[in-house]
């Protein structure tokens, strides 16, 4: 569904209020060169046990990266520390490369912050928008508007929000983004607008942003589902 401008403004807009706090800034290493992209919150369902980070698999490196820490997302006030290291969180990330996804449950997350003496302030993108097959047919040829939340890299060095405003198409079975997204936004998620049955415009997570060069395969919801509950990846 292509929106008009005022309209994907109001839609970036909104994302932010309701999952601003899902997204995280994520930085690994790999040989030897640090690769910046972004991870999320996802809640698989009530129970607290299905909430898992997500971010793209060609991110994650052996040592598990490192994810910063914006002063929204945890509490109390300045005691969490600037960035979490992947090598102190026990279950680290699971791999699946041909799924393009990696997925870390947040149980260690959710102690080492405990252990520190604070705790995670998050919006996970919940379960009720991931994108059904239904909402991913529904695309096609003709570019619809889609929207990406990530942490981008400023010249400073600096890794704020930010929504990108781009347009995704269906070929078959694959979804691209059909432009190059800036430096920082693999592993971002990906947003659309669709009718559901009864006419009403909702709002949908396609799934995940993917490396790629002019344009950005995304990981749909069903190859992520594919994979959750996260069980031992190619790590």
């Amino acid at each position: 569904m292509l929106l008009d401008p005022d309209a994907e403004n109001d839609v970036a807009y909104e994302l932010c209020q309701i999952v601003g706090r899902a997204i995280l800034p994520y930085r690994s290493s790999v040989d030897d060169d640090q690769v910046h992209g972004t991870a999320f919150f996802f809640q698989g369902g009530d129970d607290p046990v299905g909430e898992s980070l997500l971010t793209a698999a060609d991110l994650v490196g052996a040592a598990g990266g490192e994810l910063g820490l914006r002063a929204s997302v945890t509490e109390p006030a300045g005691v969490a520390p600037a960035a979490v290291s992947g090598a102190e969180i026990v279950p680290g990330w699971a791999r699946f490369p041909g799924d393009g996804v990696a997925v870390l449950p947040t149980a260690g997350l959710h102690r080492y912050a405990g252990d520190g003496g604070w705790r995670w302030r998050v919006q996970p993108v919940p379960a009720r928008i991931a994108a059904g097959p239904e909402v991913v047919a529904r695309l096609g040829a003709d570019a619809g508007s889609a929207f990406v939340l990530a942490h981008g890299v400023r010249e400073d060095r600096s890794r704020p929000l930010e929504v990108a405003i781009e347009r995704v198409v269906r070929d078959g079975d694959d979804v691209r983004i059909t432009t190059e997204l800036p430096t920082g936004y693999v592993g971002a998620p990906v947003f659309v607008v669709q009718p559901d049955t009864t006419g009403e415009v909702s709002l949908y997570c396609l799934g995940l942003v993917l490396p790629g060069v002019g344009g950005h395969p995304v990981a749909t919801f069903d190859r992520i589902r594919a994979v959750l509950p996260a069980t031992p990846g190619d790590v």
